[in-house]
């Protein structure tokens, strides 16, 4: 008998998105919808655009002063996010 080479089917999707060129887009899909679990409902509501550019994730908050007190947060919320995906997508936020 031979032993043949199992494995779990968890690794083999992960492998699959990466031969396949789709796991940094999952992974940045996954962040951008983490925003609103990280950051809380009441930051969401003034939340209009987010999207990532050259692993810097570009917020649109609508309330300047929030605006403002999350930027002095920046370095906390990207660990916090990357923690929330597992993986280190973003290196920094842009909020305008």
């Amino acid at each position: 008998m031979f032993r043949r080479d199992v494995k779990p089917i968890d690794n083999l999707l992960r492998e699959y998105l990466r031969y396949s060129g789709l796991e940094t887009p999952l992974l940045q899909r996954r962040l951008i919808d983490a925003w609103s679990v990280v950051t809380g409902k009441t930051v969401a509501n003034y939340t209009q655009q987010k999207f990532i550019h050259n692993q810097t994730l570009c917020v649109r908050i609508t309330n300047a002063a929030l605006r403002a007190e999350l930027s002095m947060m920046r370095s906390q919320l990207v660990k916090r996010l990357n923690q929330q995906v597992g993986s280190q997508v973003i290196t920094d936020i842009r909020l305008f």
